[in-house]
């Protein structure tokens, strides 16, 4: 949309700001007053000589009136007015409200940006709070706490003839109750306190590899040339507290180690630059297709992308974000991923574009494939695993929606969906 159409609002706000009547404007640039009322309302284009003596009379740069607001305040003054659908905001007059009004224009935008920001607190929070085990262990801890204390007293209470020695070794016992009652609620307390830093503390053992591969940007060099011991290195990361994550990094950094022996990098690279068919590149190198997505993913200047993993219950076991694609922190994804679809069609590949809720919906193609982990046996139920790259789209490219899907029920805004299995705590926001 052309910018200077707006130029005779910035005229306008400029001379009212320096305090600069219209006629006195208009006559000392040669035009009636009429013409500039004209040019004021964005009614009669303006440049030349004439845009520049206004903006020398006005002790502005002619660029600064003619350069329409920035794209990004334009971007986020019309996501807000998405926030409300049931008013009727005019649209067509944004850039006219930034342009008359950049002030007020900023502090909706920042307003807005604020609101965003407090509401992925909040979903971030709510789903802490439901699948936090440390958060769920200390309660347990303080709640048993407060039982035995409160069985304790209630004998010494209500039974008149107890014996001495029993009334000794149940007072003992409320005091060490206590004495515990008053560590865990300490370190409840000290655990809330932590304010947002807790938000991006590893939390379990699958969260501590999630950091430790998050923090080498899942690309590892000494894996790549081949000189790299995986249980050496998770027993040397310092990111991996428990031996929990140690045992999952090092399984993890094994099958990293083989993915990069079957498929190196740079001919990988190639092969992948040159079809991104992930069938045909798993042929040239004589491996499966879920090797192939993995590989894509661990590139070190590989296309932008995420992956996630899971086994045969539906449960998240690997998560690589990015941008626009949510994807939970925990438990479970959206039952309409193409990853679960996967699991139900095993050893078929699965194509399909989704398309992510927002107030600018973001389409991504995913590519998914379920396989066994082990030889089939007779005398064993077979263990699945399923993974799905996820490709973003370009986001100015043209073409048909894709299937609608979220992150988790629990923070999706998607009203009427027939995969939901649990009120989102979004619905209804606005």
């Amino acid at each position: 949309m052309p910018q200077s159409r707006l130029t005779g609002s910035r005229i306008r706000e400029r001379r009212m700001v320096r305090g600069i009547r219209q006629a006195d404007l208009a006559r000392t640039v040669g035009i009636s007053p009429a013409y500039l009322n004209l040019i004021e309302h964005n009614r009669r284009r303006i440049g030349g000589k004439l845009l520049v003596d206004i903006a020398r009379e006005l002790g502005a740069e002619p660029i600064s009136l003619t350069e329409g607001a920035e794209a990004a305040l334009l971007g986020a003054l019309r996501d807000a007015a998405g926030r409300r659908p049931g008013l009727e905001v005019e649209l067509s007059r944004t850039e006219d409200f930034a342009g008359r009004f950049p002030g007020w224009a900023g502090l909706v935008a920042a307003q807005h940006g604020r609101i965003e920001e407090l509401e992925r607190l909040v979903e971030s929070l709510s789903d802490r709070l439901t699948h936090d085990p440390h958060l769920a262990a200390s309660l347990h801890e303080v709640l048993s706490t407060v039982t035995a204390i409160r069985s304790a007293a209630s004998i010494l209470t209500d039974t008149t003839d107890i014996d001495p020695d029993w009334q000794a070794r149940f007072l003992r016992n409320v005091g060490e109750d206590s004495a515990r009652l008053t560590d865990s609620a300490q370190g409840l307390v000290d655990y809330l306190e932590a304010g947002s830093d807790v938000e991006e503390t590893p939390i379990s053992p699958q969260e501590e590899v999630a950091a430790f591969l998050d923090g080498a940007g899942f690309h590892i060099p000494a894996l790549e040339s081949g000189e790299g011991d995986p249980e050496a290195m998770a027993e040397a990361s310092d990111a991996l507290h428990s031996s929990a994550a140690r045992d999952m990094a090092a399984r993890m950094l094994a099958r990293y180690q083989a993915d990069a022996r079957n498929m190196p990098g740079p001919r990988f690279a190639a092969a992948w630059a040159q079809s991104r068919d992930p069938g045909q590149v798993a042929a040239r190198f004589h491996v499966d297709l879920a090797a192939v997505l993995r590989r894509v993913a661990a590139l070190k200047n590989g296309p932008t992308c995420g992956l996630v993993i899971c086994d045969g219950s539906g449960a998240l076991s690997f998560r690589k974000p990015v941008d626009g694609f949510a994807i939970p922190r925990f438990g479970t994804g959206c039952p309409l991923w193409p990853l679960y679809q996967a699991l139900a069609r095993p050893s078929q590949p699965i194509r399909a574009r989704v398309e992510m809720p927002g107030r600018t919906p973001r389409r991504f193609t995913c590519l998914a494939i379920c396989q066994p982990q082990a030889a089939p046996s007779f005398d064993a139920p077979p263990v699945f695993e399923a993974t799905m790259l996820i490709l973003p789209e370009d986001p100015m490219a043209e073409g048909e929606p894709g299937l609608p899907v979220g992150g988790s029920c629990r923070v999706c805004p998607r009203d009427g969906c027939s995969a939901r299995r649990e009120p989102s705590i979004l619905s209804g926001r606005g």
